[in-house]
């Protein structure tokens, strides 16, 4: 693991602090854990608006495609695949 030093806002600070202890965890853990929010966010982001393919968004994420298809229905955007390719894909896996 490599180390990074930065500077921070008095604001981004005390986030930090209020999560660590609202979550019992130590501030470099929060700390890593918000910079993975915020790139799924972006790449998410990157997607609705079309400047990501799917399959693109999966590397970028590290997910399978069905997975990256999951966590984009978690946040409420609609999946790019039609019920008719669905079951074609499915028809394919027979």
């Amino acid at each position: 693991m490599s180390v990074i030093s930065l500077r921070l806002k008095d604001r981004e600070i005390k986030r930090i602090n209020e999560l660590s202890r609202m979550e019992n965890k130590d501030k470099s853990a929060v700390a890593r854990e918000l910079i993975d929010y915020g790139w799924e966010f972006l790449m998410i982001k990157l997607y609705r608006e079309g400047k990501l393919s799917l399959s693109t968004l999966s590397e970028k994420l590290e997910l399978s495609v069905s997975e990256t298809i999951d966590l984009l229905s978690e946040f409420g955007v609609e999946s790019p695949i039609d019920y008719d390719d669905y079951l074609k894909g499915f028809e394919a896996l027979k």
